[in-house]
C-alpha cells in the first residue's frame, strides 16, 4: 500500500510561482515512477510531469514545458513540482501518482494517488 499526500497549493497571480510536494509512505518509493496530473472544473485529468525512480527523464506536457520542473528526493521519499510563470490556464486540482511504468504518462498506468491540492491563478 502506498500513501501519497500533497502540499504547497494556494492562489498566486499570474506571472508568480508555487512549489508543490508530494509525500510517500508504503512501499519503496525508489522503485516507482512519479507522475503530476491536474484536473480542471469540466475537464479530464491531465499528464504534466513525470520522473522515473533514478531521476531520469524527465517528461513534461507541452502547455507546461519550460515553466514547470519535476524532482524527487529518494531518501525523503518526496516528488516535487516546480512551477514558474504560472497561467490562468494552470488553475486546477494537482494530484501525484505512481506508476510501475517507466515514464508514463497515461492516468490509467497510475496505481495510486493522493488526494490533490488545488492550485488556483488569478489573471
Amino acid at each position: 500500500q502506498v500513501q501519497l499526500v500533497e502540499s504547497g497549493g494556494g492562489l498566486v497571480q499570474a506571472g508568480g510561482s508555487l512549489k508543490l510536494s508530494c509525500a510517500a509512505s508504503g512501499r519503496a518509493f525508489s522503485s516507482t515512477t512519479m507522475g503530476w496530473f491536474r484536473q480542471a472544473p469540466g475537464k479530464e485529468r491531465e499528464f504534466v510531469a513525470a520522473i522515473s525512480r533514478s531521476g531520469s527523464g524527465p517528461y513534461y506536457a507541452d502547455s507546461v514545458k519550460g515553466r514547470f520542473t519535476i524532482s524527487r528526493d529518494n531518501a525523503k521519499n518526496t516528488v516535487y513540482l516546480q512551477m514558474n510563470s504560472l497561467k490562468p490556464e494552470d488553475t486546477a486540482v494537482y494530484y501525484c501518482a505512481t506508476s510501475k511504468i517507466y515514464g508514463s504518462t497515461n492516468p490509467p498506468s497510475y496505481d495510486y494517488w493522493g488526494q490533490g491540492t488545488q492550485v488556483t491563478v488569478s489573471s
